[in-house]
Parts: structure tokens; C-alpha cells; sequence
């Protein structure tokens, strides 16, 4: 399998496992989909870790398996491609992107489904599918332009450049930056202290953000409002604020 799904302390890393480069085949979209709606659904998965490996990321697509591909065989797997990596960013719960290495193409796109993307100061991100006469595929035209703003993400398309980890940063292309020994661990423990969360209201947060980005502030105000109003039926609503009350703020412990 291309794709691992290793679960310990309420986080599953999603593993890419296809040396040298992890490039994204069909096998390898078909078996992310699978494994994302996997840890959607089990509950000893409260957060998610998507790791490349000590020394790459993912450096893009499969260009030789592409290359044979004709309009016909592109239209259905143009779909199947984007709901792989959908099914990645509507993961329920908080994911992180451990960069080490390359993360170009369909690569970046992957780290793009994230929630938060933890990178080396070996890492190197783009998208140079316009250098194959091609655009992203993988949501890469739609997720970067809603990171990091429309003109920034043309820049990035339309010349399809690679930047360096310090540059990714100050584009906001990634959040944090360290030494690419301690990408994993530190991505690790992100996922894990939100691992010890409440994970509804993590889930709520998380819906209510990205449905809000999506769409007119009227509606994600609504999804708001009744995520809102619905935390209150749970029992980690009560733990915290009891919690809270009692012992004062930042001290619950959730299920």
C-alpha cells in the first residue's frame, strides 16, 4: 500500500509511502480517499497527521502515468482526483501537514487540505502544473487562492515557481517553520494536544469556518449560530463550563 494509516493517542498519521518522491498515482489518490473517509469515521482518531517521510513530502503527480492519459480517460479521473483530497480537507477533525522536502503540484495541494501545514526549512512548495501546459487539478486553484489571496496564488500558477520554506511563510502558505528533523514531531504534538480537545465543538469550529469561507457570511453565520446552540446539548459543553466555574479557565479534561 502507497498509503498508511497509523493511529496512536487519538492521532492517525496518514503516511505516504511511495519512494523515492511519494508521487501521486491513481492507486495512491484511491487509497488517501479511503483511508481520509476512515479516519473520518473512527472515533480512536481525534486528529490527523498527513506526513511524507523524513526527506519528501509529495512531489506532485505520476507524469508518466498522466501522460498516456487522453481527454476521455481525464474527465471521470479528473473528479475521482478531487474527491480524494476532498475527502482529506472534510476530515471532521483538526489536521496538520508535516512538510519536509518537496511539496509541489498535487503535493501542495495535499498539504493545502489541512488545517494548519508545519514545514522544514528544507521544505519547497508549488504549483508547476503550468510548466506541463496544464492547472492544478487537485483543488490547487480554489484552496490557495482562498490561503493566501487571488494575486498571490496567480503568481504562483501562472509561473508555476517553486519558494523556499522562509518565502511560504511569509506568503502564508505555511504556518510555521522548523528545523526538518523535527517536522513530524512537532506536527505530532500540535495534533495531539487538540487530540484531548472536545470534539464536537473542535468538529463545529472547524464546519463552521470552512462552510463560512464558502460561501455568503448570512449563511455561515446561520451554521454558526446553530452549531453554537447545538454544543449545548453536549456533555463536553458541561464538563468545560463546570470545569471552568469550579477550577477556573483552560483546566477541563474531555472524553
Amino acid at each position: 500500500m502507497t498509503v498508511h494509516l497509523e493511529v496512536a493517542d487519538g492521532v492517525g498519521t496518514l503516511r505516504l509511502d511511495r519512494p523515492p518522491m511519494n508521487a501521486l498515482d491513481v492507486a495512491t489518490q484511491d487509497r488517501l480517499k479511503e483511508l481520509a473517509e476512515e479516519a473520518t469515521r473512527r472515533d480512536d482518531v481525534r486528529a490527523v497527521v498527513i506526513y511524507g517521510g523524513e526527506k519528501v513530502f509529495a512531489a506532485g503527480a505520476d507524469i508518466k502515468e498522466m501522460q498516456v492519459m487522453d481527454h476521455a480517460a481525464m474527465i471521470p479521473r479528473a473528479r475521482a482526483l478531487q474527491d480524494s483530497f476532498t475527502a482529506v480537507a472534510r476530515i471532521p477533525k483538526p489536521v496538520v501537514a508535516a512538510v519536509t522536502g518537496y511539496a509541489l503540484g498535487g503535493g501542495c495541494e495535499l498539504a493545502l487540505c489541512a488545517d494548519f501545514r508545519i514545514a522544514g526549512d528544507d521544505a519547497r512548495l508549488g504549483q508547476p502544473e503550468i510548466l506541463l501546459g496544464l492547472i492544478p487539478g487537485a483543488g490547487g486553484t480554489q484552496r490557495l487562492s482562498r490561503l493566501i489571496g487571488p494575486s498571490k496564488a496567480k503568481d504562483l500558477i501562472f509561473t508555476g515557481r517553486q519558494v523556499k520554506a522562509d518565502e511560504a511563510l511569509a506568503l502564508g502558505l505555511v504556518d510555521r517553520v522548523v528545523p526538518a528533523a523535527e517536522v513530524y514531531e512537532q506536527a505530532h504534538a500540535w495534533a495531539a494536544r487538540l487530540a484531548k480537545g472536545p470534539a464536537i465543538a473542535l468538529r463545529a469550529a472547524k464546519e463552521a469556518i470552512d462552510t463560512g469561507l464558502e460561501t455568503d457570511i448570512e449563511t455561515g453565520l446561520a451554521v454558526e449560530r446553530n452549531w453554537f446552540a447545538g454544543l449545548f446539548a453536549t456533555e463536553d459543553r458541561e464538563r468545560g463550563m463546570r470545569s471552568f466555574v469550579e477550577e477556573g479557565p483552560g483546566k477541563a479534561k474531555f472524553l
